[in-house]
């Protein structure tokens, strides 16, 4: 609905009168001001100072804020105010407009809050060149299907006021009548429930971990904060809490401080300390795992900011850990996260027990803003959505080129669940680059008009030779191609990025379709695509795994590369894999894989050390055999086998092994398997070993290597 303003002056009494009556309502609204900046600006210097304002900010420059009671903030801070508070929010989109940040600093707002959004008119938003494009490589496209996307949905929403301030003056929109009982921000039922939970948590046995997961607003961090208070109360003396940063706790410790009141003894902003000693502090999450600390309950909020590896250690280093979360992906997590860490939450710890909350704390339920942004950014995104339509699921697999920057909103809807569902983190970002990426191909596999797969693709590569070399020389970097990057300078190839490639960026089959070949289906539609297309290789680089290691491999592709530093998203390292489709692809593949398999055994002991051993062996395996044992090899691993050479002076001979055709095949059915590649090929002292009981020690972890080796020379491939 657009509302045309004044180059005047605004309205201010009808603007005080939609903010009581938003606020008595328990609403929000988003106000876009389209057109001119300047004008849109000294609109909003005449309109705010005549406005309520408890916290506010301020997305543009400083020295440009049109309040001085807002607090200026880039864009690229918005993460930091998850679990934070305002009542306003001025984001100046000529700035930029990163989705994800946009998304993250919403969900901050209060009932009776505005949005006030800076931006053209909604017409040019197809074409508009938003300076965050450079960031991410989409500068080059002339249309942009996600912010022409955008601009359709905000055209007539009832949570949006359209304003032009150099137009002839309209009145605001008409605002429902005041409800006889205003909202009020309190404690709901959902938030009781999970305090006593907590509470009852907190006192309870060990290693029964709790996982809180709602969108954004339900009160989970002042759930956390009520009952931490309350385990304060009832005996407990140390409890600690973590996050990303400091400042995504500031809703836990002022509810944890209005509870204990007069109790207290001590009160700082990240220290509370009642008259019975009890303690509730913050600590980061790096700090907490570097000093140990003695707890006996760990809070942590916005979990899914914080990289996997860190919350594993978390949840395995304290007797009660609880976790809270955000369901949908301000965090650029999502429900990715839970069902990753749920298998983490399986597997270390089977007691653990989830609670959800749905009832919204800081606004009524259903705010026409928290809609408007779910669907503009499709927080909400389930890939199951369209399995209920039974009647549509029957008939053939059809694998087909989709194009979803002109799909409508429940097939695009269902198509982005699957992969948020899919993928550790996928986040509103991710959505905008597939939309507006020229260089991105997708394809779609559909039984009926069910979506059961999705395959993302991405162009990469066919760069000058001049320009491939200073990338592999590590002078120029590229935005965009990141295989051929990665291959030119980390493995030291220039060809892999002059030659042109096919890059996977997501895969994703519904639970129900996985195991039944859609996804090998789909990889063949691209890799046909690609041959036709004169694309020399296809490639992927995802946190490896062993399972999706053996898929790609299913698809004939292979290991070219193992990045060196542990992911933090996944704490998995990076790995690449390709399938040379040219001849001169076919030959770079090969040239690659021969080198890494050569270097191998010398990397693996300082540059992976973490690497789990089902993923290494099948890394080894997956890598061309290396030289074969000679005479001398073979009579010195007789002599360890019945125990007349020492283990560590066959090392050199026992990785030489581990390189033999079949060998770490043969070995991945062994129980001894994690020890030959943590004391083989990463060569972790035995004291290590034995603390991961791994071994009771050097004689019997030597004892055990050596009754491997008798197996193989019995009755291992090629010996």
């Amino acid at each position: 609905m657009s509302h045309p303003g004044t180059e005047a002056e605004p309205d201010t009494a009808a603007w005080r009168e939609l903010q009581a009556s938003l606020a008595a309502r328990g609403e929000r609204r988003l106000v876009l001001l389209e057109g001119n900046r300047e004008n849109n600006l000294r609109w909003l210097s005449g309109l705010l100072p005549e406005l309520e304002l408890q916290t506010g900010v301020w997305t543009g420059p400083a020295d440009q804020s049109p309040d001085p009671r807002l607090t200026p903030i880039a864009v690229s801070e918005a993460r930091q105010w998850l679990g934070r508070e305002v009542s306003m929010i001025i984001w100046d989109g000529w700035q930029g407009n990163p989705p994800d940040a946009f998304a993250a600093l919403s969900g901050a707002l209060t009932a009776g809050g505005l949005l006030f959004w800076l931006m053209p008119p909604l017409a040019e938003w197809h074409r508009f060149a938003d300076p965050d494009y450079r960031r991410t490589g989409l500068d080059n496209g002339g249309a942009h299907p996600f912010a022409a996307r955008m601009a359709d949905i905000l055209a007539d929403h009832d949570a949006v006021i359209r304003i032009s301030t150099g137009s002839a003056t309209s009145p605001l929109p008409a605002m429902p009548p005041v409800p006889e009982q205003s909202f009020r921000i309190g404690t709901t039922r959902g938030q009781e429930q999970l305090v006593q939970r907590l509470v009852r948590f907190g006192l309870g046995r060990r290693r029964r971990p709790l996982v809180v997961t709602a969108d954004r607003g339900r009160g989970k961090s002042a759930a956390l904060g009520m009952a931490a208070a309350e385990l304060l109360e009832k005996g407990r003396q140390e409890i600690v809490v973590t996050a990303p940063s400091e400042q995504n706790v500031d809703t836990l410790f002022r509810h944890a401080r209005e509870a204990l009141a007069e109790k207290l003894d001590e009160a700082s902003p990240r220290i509370l300390t009642t008259r019975s000693g009890g303690r509730l502090r913050f600590v980061p999450v790096r700090e907490l795992l570097a000093l140990r600390p003695e707890a006996e309950v760990v809070l942590v909020d916005e979990a899914a900011a914080i990289p996997a590896p860190l919350l594993k250690s978390v949840l395995l280093g304290w007797p009660r850990v609880a976790f809270a979360t955000t369901v949908h992906g301000y965090e650029g997590a999502g429900r990715g996260f839970a069902i990753r860490f749920r298998q983490v939450l399986e597997q270390s710890t089977p007691h653990w027990q989830s609670v959800t909350l749905t009832e919204p704390v800081r606004w009524a339920g259903g705010d026409p803003l928290e809609a408007l942004i779910s669907r503009l950014f499709l927080l909400a995104a389930d890939g199951s959505g369209s399995a209920a339509k039974t009647e549509s699921s029957t008939g053939e697999l059809v694998i087909e080129p989709w194009q979803p920057a002109t799909a409508g909103d429940e097939p695009l809807s269902n198509a982005f669940g699957l992969l948020v569902d899919a993928h550790y983190r996928t986040s509103p970002a991710d959505l905008r680059q597939w939309l507006d990426d020229t260089a991105a191909r997708t394809w779609r596999a559909r039984i009926g008009d069910r979506t059961v797969g999705i395959l993302w693709c991405a162009l990469e590569g066919g760069l000058s030779p001049e320009l491939a070399e200073q990338v592999s020389l590590g002078t120029r970097r590229i935005r965009g191609h990141l295989l051929p990057q990665s291959l030119a300078s980390h493995s030291g190839y220039p060809e892999a990025a002059a030659l042109k490639a096919l890059r996977v960026v997501r895969i994703a089959i519904s639970d129900d379709a996985r195991r039944s070949g859609i996804g090998r289906c789909l990889v063949e539609a691209a890799q046909a695509y690609a041959a036709k297309q004169g694309v020399d290789y296809l490639g992927t680089s995802f946190g490896g795994s062993a399972d999706l290691l053996a898929f790609w491999q299913s698809c004939s592709l292979h290991v070219v590369r193992v990045g060196l530093q542990q992911e933090a998203s996944s704490g998995e390292y990076p790995l690449q894999m390709i399938k040379g489709i040219s001849q001169p692809g076919q030959e770079m593949e090969g040239r690659i894989r021969t080198r890494l398999s050569g270097h191998w055994l010398t990397l693996v002991p300082d540059n992976w050390p973490g690497l789990e051993p089902e993923m290494l062996a099948a890394i080894t395996a997956d890598l061309p055999p290396g030289p074969a044992l000679d005479a001398d090899d073979l009579r010195d691993l007789r002599h360890f086998a019945n125990g007349h050479r020492g283990f560590r002076v066959m090392v050199p001979v026992l990785r030489k092994l581990s390189q033999g055709p079949g060998i770490m095949a043969w070995l991945k059915s062994r129980e001894e398997l994690p020890l030959w590649c943590q004391g083989v090929l990463q060569g972790r002292p035995w004291s290590s070993l034995q603390d991961d009981r791994l071994c009771l020690g050097q004689r019997e972890g030597e004892d055990r290597l050596r009754q491997v080796v008798r197996d193989l020379l019995k009755d291992g491939p090629g010996l």
